[in-house]
């Protein structure tokens, strides 16, 4: 307790408490009742004027107990009664010192001046001295019990707090873990949806322009104009995904379900490559919007790479389900490729990062007659 406002009160009553009882006394001697009153008096003036300042400075708290001590003592030796001054003396003493062995020292400082103080108000006799002694060592022992368990309580509790701020200081590290983790999951996320609609959408619009630069310079102004008219509807979509994605900031919507998208993408690549492509995909079973998503992206990203690396020309696009899992199956005809090639970008670690998302994976074939990419994706299961 750090606040004196109730010491005070606890230091005025017991003053007054004693004080009254020495008028009510019959058969004591002026001598006693003054030497009590003088010593309740040094007791009270030194806890008004010292004594409040002991909890801010040491000088002060050292000051009033060496002054405590002596009263009691001087008190007790006037009349036994007053040894009732240790109810809130012994208290003092430990909420004053800051040490625990300083508040032992001084709690038996205080038992041996009440001690003396009794055995010279008992009488100096074998008799008085045991009784004062008991009475002393009764005192102290209490006092020290007590003391030694609300000092522990403290205790406890100072280090209840402590692990309570420790604990909050960890929640708040954590949140903010949580915060940057998720910044750079959204970042991942935002950078896969780029890469795999807008980025390919313009890597098509590239190559688009590059042929239709070369019927220009080859004076087929037809298959130029045929070269522009895919160009302007290819344009279209890529602005389409690119409103979904800055609008929604989720993937790009799916319309008419996934078999529809996958004939879209075929016909796309199909019309922009001159790559023949052949799509089977019968009896899907139900997926959700986000397989459904990584699906398509994986076969986007897919037929990139036939676009760039394959030289392929023949594409087959399989869709299956056996009722737990859908696979998809990505072949080509072209020249394959050996391991290490392909691994800039996101390529085949971002499709395979994509397909974990959704609990899917993926399963990759090459040779030099082709390559196959198999992904699966568990089927949504009917309640």
């Amino acid at each position: 307790m750090e606040n004196p406002k109730w010491w005070h009160v606890a230091v005025g009553v017991v003053t007054v408490v004693l004080t009254v009882m020495l008028f009510f006394i019959e058969n004591l001697s002026p001598v006693r009742i003054v030497g009590a009153l003088a010593a309740l008096a040094v007791f009270a003036v030194s806890w008004y004027t010292i004594g409040r300042l002991a909890w801010t400075r040491r000088w002060a708290a050292v000051a009033f107990l060496v002054i405590m001590i002596v009263s009691a003592g001087v008190a007790s030796s006037f009349y036994p009664a007053m040894a009732v001054i240790q109810c809130v003396a012994f208290p003092l003493v430990w909420v004053i010192t800051r040490e625990l062995r300083d508040a032992i020292l001084a709690n038996i400082a205080l038992a041996l001046a009440v001690g003396i103080g009794l055995a010279n108000s008992f009488g100096l006799t074998p008799e008085s001295a045991l009784q004062a002694a008991f009475t002393a060592a009764l005192s102290l022992g209490f006092s020290i019990a007590l003391g030694l368990w609300i000092t522990r309580i403290f205790d406890l509790a100072a280090e209840r707090q402590e692990l309570i701020d420790d604990l909050r200081a960890a929640q708040g590290q954590l949140a903010a873990m949580h915060r940057d983790a998720g910044v750079t999951s959204e970042r991942e996320r935002l950078s896969r949806e780029l890469h795999d609609t807008i980025a390919q959408s313009l890597t098509g619009l590239v190559m688009l322009v590059q042929g239709a630069r070369r019927d220009l310079d080859a004076g087929d102004s037809e298959a130029a104009k045929a070269a522009l008219a895919m160009i302007e509807e290819n344009t279209r979509e890529t602005l389409v995904e690119t409103r979904s994605l800055v609008a929604s900031g989720a993937a790009v919507e799916v319309p008419g379900g996934f078999v529809p998208a996958l004939h879209r993408l075929a016909e796309r690549f199909e019309r922009e490559t001159g790559v023949s492509v052949s799509v089977a995909a019968n009896d899907i079973p139900a997926l959700d919007r986000g397989s459904e998503v990584v699906l398509l992206r994986c076969t986007q990203e897919a037929l990139a790479n036939i676009r760039k690396h394959a030289n392929a020309d023949t594409v087959t696009l399989t869709a299956t389900g056996n009722g737990r899992d859908v696979e998809l199956r990505v072949a080509d005809d072209g020249v394959g490729f050996r391991d290490g090639q392909n691994s800039g970008g996101f390529g085949l670690a971002g499709m395979r990062e994509r397909l974990a998302l959704v609990d899917g994976s993926l399963d990759v074939e090459t040779s030099d007659d082709g390559t196959v990419l198999t992904a699966r994706v568990p089927a949504v299961v009917p309640a």
